[in-house]
């Protein structure tokens, strides 16, 4: 009787166990299959460092390609407001020192060059000269196109030489005996093929 109920017992509890990890198994293969939902938090990060002031400066500084040879300088100045003034120079390829002074601001880069050319200007004297040169031109050509008005000019035909005199009397003469020639030639042509038609129509009358 007490063997019976210890096996009985065992059966059950084997039982429950099984019935225990289906369960738990099934519960895992639920958990994986349901979809999972991820929470992010945003959140945004304030600085609260405040960027100190501007300071002022100023530096100034020159170079050059040899030892004790300069050809360029800069130099700038900050009043610390943002306002930037200053200057460079250096040497172009003609030998010549060019100089650039500069502001810049909140507003831009203004550069000032003061390499330049200048623009001259005219003395009286010389305003005066190019008045009378343009009127006397406007006076020349007018002069001229008044003088040609309905005026036909005939082309001039260029006065052989002897040598080319010469020349053309040779080719032209050549020209002629030339010509003479071939119409010869084209009088004998025309004469053998008449005699030839009419051997050959006597030829088929005998016959």
């Amino acid at each position: 009787m007490f063997k019976s109920s210890s096996v009985l017992c065992l059966g059950v509890l084997v039982v429950l166990l099984v019935s225990g990890t289906t369960s738990a198994a099934r519960r895992d293969v639920l958990r994986q299959r349901s979809p999972q939902v991820v929470v992010v938090e945003e959140y945004e990060e304030k600085v609260t460092t405040v960027p100190p002031p501007p300071r002022p400066y100023a530096f100034t500084y020159s170079a050059g390609r040899a030892p004790g040879h300069v050809d360029r300088t800069h130099s700038e100045v900050s009043d610390g407001n943002g306002v930037v003034r200053g200057s460079f120079s250096y040497v172009d390829p003609r030998n010549q020192v060019r100089t650039v002074e500069y502001t810049a601001d909140s507003h831009g880069f203004y550069p000032v060059l003061s390499h330049l050319p200048k623009t001259t200007q005219q003395t009286e004297a010389v305003a005066l000269a190019e008045q009378k040169h343009y009127a006397l031109y406007a006076k020349i050509a007018q002069e001229h196109a008044d003088a040609h008005h309905g005026l036909v000019v005939e082309p001039k035909v260029p006065k052989d030489t002897v040598a080319v005199a010469k020349a053309k009397d040779r080719h032209l003469s050549l020209y002629e005996k030339i010509a003479q020639d071939h119409a010869r030639i084209g009088a004998e042509q025309e004469a053998q093929r008449l005699a030839f038609e009419a051997t050959s129509v006597k030829y088929e009358e005998e016959h």
